[in-house]
């Protein structure tokens, strides 16, 4: 081959490892699920269908998981003035991971009328890998605290998850496995971040080594070229 070609062809081969191990990014993945609501109130057995949707942002070692309700979930027979109520919830893992984290979030802001479904704020908590691999969040229990009553709310429709993040456990733990993933709630979710494309601790490191290779393979053309101007001389 000769000399020009091949240097060209050396430079595309670098060009083209790089892309491909960016490209490889893992990415998280999210959607909207419907979860159909079985309450248990002090006035008696109720039930509603609520979407979700979950997002999933890094922070530090870990990640901020908050949690949005787009319709409310039962009701109250009385007004509930603002601070009334106060809303938690679990969300169950699977996957790589296995156990529940628990997502909190503020009282009501305003005052939720007599017989009217009850708006849930967003909920957050801190979720911290204990392994590594993909990891799927599905909407679990919900309790309401409102005017010394608790009301239960429980998925029964088997719902699917609403996140999935492919993350890297805190210290360089092991894949596989069941192992209670460490969650604590972080109270009012803004609701406003972005879902997280993917973890960014790991996106950096595929970053850095697909510029390493674009690094490595035009040194690799630049010698060439020397060594040819080198030998090229009387």
């Amino acid at each position: 081959m000769p000399y020009r070609k091949r240097t060209a062809a050396l430079a595309s081969a670098a060009a083209l490892a790089g892309s491909a191990v960016l490209m490889a990014a893992p990415a998280a993945h999210a959607e909207v699920v419907d979860v159909d609501y079985r309450c248990k109130t002090p006035i008696g057995d109720k039930s509603a269908v609520s979407p979700i949707d979950m997002k999933g942002v890094k922070s530090g070692s870990g990640y901020r998981i908050t949690m949005s309700w787009r319709k409310g979930v039962s009701s109250s027979p009385v007004e509930l003035g603002k601070g009334a109520m106060n809303p938690s919830a679990t969300i169950e893992l699977g996957g790589a991971d296995s156990g529940t984290l628990s997502v909190t979030g503020p009282a009501n802001q305003a005052a939720i009328p007599a017989d009217t479904p009850i708006k849930i704020s967003d909920l957050s908590g801190t979720y911290t890998p204990k392994k590594t691999g993909k990891v799927t969040f599905t909407a679990g229990v919900l309790t309401i605290k409102a005017l010394g009553t608790t009301t239960t709310c429980t998925p029964s429709n088997n719902p699917g998850p609403s996140l999935t993040l492919d993350v890297t456990a805190a210290g360089g733990g092991s894949s596989g496995g069941a192992q209670s993933g460490a969650g604590t709630g972080t109270g009012a979710g803004t609701g406003d971040s972005l879902p997280q494309t993917g973890p960014e601790d790991s996106a950096i490191a595929l970053g850095t080594l697909g510029g390493t290779v674009l690094l490595t393979g035009a040194a690799g053309a630049l010698w060439l070229t020397r060594r040819h101007h080198r030998t090229a001389r009387p």
